[in-house]
């Protein structure tokens, strides 16, 4: 173990609570007795992690039991520290319980799901305008927020690249659904006060989206300094390069704090199947007009999904786009063996949040 000092931002957290902590967190932590501290992971360095305490930082290991469990947290999480800080041997000897925890699926085609950022409030999906904005790959990050129980927004950065900031606000407004949907330029500073009313004091915000949308730069525009290394994009195509290469919190200035992630290749659904309504909530409210329960809004008689496209109410390329990532989900589900039912079943929890949802907002 070893004392780093204050990694989090220029004036760093004094209490616990202002690092989120509840009375959830209290209730669970309650139970330890002795020399054991709350404190919550800021970085992971491989087998090490850096653990943010009203003392400063800690860069501490995990204990064996953790390890043998295989238990690892994520940036995030809040953690007990066994061992007690002045001794030297102070580990992460257990995992508080998570209200929160955005997963994405492993790279490449195993099942195998990684926790990116835990006890989050909102995630920003940053996209940029130009080459990388693209509406399917948006709806493919929002089902998996709203499957980790954030609230997403959508982040367009770069706005002084665009031609037409107002059409592309309009294009990803008409698949957000309610999802806010932003426009900024973090490298100008237009914008950034409409993105900064989300900062309320205590949140935690966690940042995803491809590398070379001007995540760090976004970062950077927040701490008001340059905390972040960025990287140019590539003209011929407009790709950038992953200049952060680990997870990291950072403390704002303004009491909120900051998930930095590093831009993914490819964001595979994973344990997405429950955001999948929310996702696309006009088709979950047409859904409820179908002949079968299990309807897949294909070549099934009596579907009112299908009925929406044909009359003009649903577009095409939106159906087109929830039958591939259902198609999607049920085949890593197969590999990973959880069955068709299994899988229903979350879908349908799903739908029945959003239906909810939308009942409330008519009520209203």
């Amino acid at each position: 173990m070893s004392i780093t000092g204050d990694s989090c931002g220029p004036e760093g957290p004094a209490t616990l609570r202002e690092l989120g902590w509840d009375e959830r967190l209290e209730e669970a932590f309650s139970r330890y007795r002795g020399p054991y501290t709350a404190g919550r992971v800021s970085c992971q360095h491989r087998t090490v992690f850096d653990v943010l305490v009203p003392a400063g930082s800690l860069r501490v290991g995990i204990s064996g039991a953790l390890r043998r469990l295989g238990r690892a947290p994520a940036v995030g999480d809040f953690v007990v520290l066994g061992g007690g800080i002045e001794s030297g041997s102070c580990m992460i000897v257990d995992i508080l319980p998570r209200r929160s925890a955005l997963f994405r699926g492993a790279p490449g085609e195993g099942s195998d799901e990684q926790v990116i950022a835990a006890n989050i409030d909102l995630v920003f999906v940053v996209t940029a305008a130009g080459a990388d904005f693209n509406l399917r790959r948006l709806e493919r990050y929002l089902a998996v927020v709203h499957a980790s129980g954030a609230r997403p927004v959508i982040v367009i950065n770069k706005s002084d690249l665009a031609e037409d900031p107002v059409a592309l606000v309009s294009k990803a407004a008409a698949i957000a659904g309610a999802v806010p949907v932003l426009i900024v330029s973090a490298r100008e500073g237009s914008g950034m006060e409409e993105l900064s009313s989300f900062l309320a004091p205590g949140t935690t915000i966690a940042l995803v989206g491809s590398s070379g949308v001007g995540k760090s730069t976004l970062i950077n525009a927040l701490l008001c300094g340059e905390v972040q290394e960025t990287a140019a994009v590539r003209e011929r195509d407009e790709k950038g390069r992953h200049v952060t290469t680990v997870r990291q919190l950072f403390f704002l200035p303004g009491g909120a704090m900051v998930i930095d992630n590093p831009g993914l290749r490819e964001i595979q659904l994973g344990n997405a199947a429950a955001g999948i309504g929310e996702t696309f909530p006009e088709i979950t409210a047409l859904a409820a007009g179908c002949r079968y329960r299990d309807c897949r809004h294909g070549e099934e008689p009596g579907c009112a999904v299908r009925e929406a496209v044909e009359r003009g109410a649903l577009p095409e390329e939106r159906l087109a786009s929830y039958r591939r990532l259902m198609r999607e989900l049920e085949f890593q589900a197969e590999k990973a063996g959880i069955g068709a039912k299994r899988l229903e079943k979350k879908r349908y929890r799903g739908i029945r949040i959003t239906a909810r949802r939308l009942r409330e907002d008519k009520s209203r």
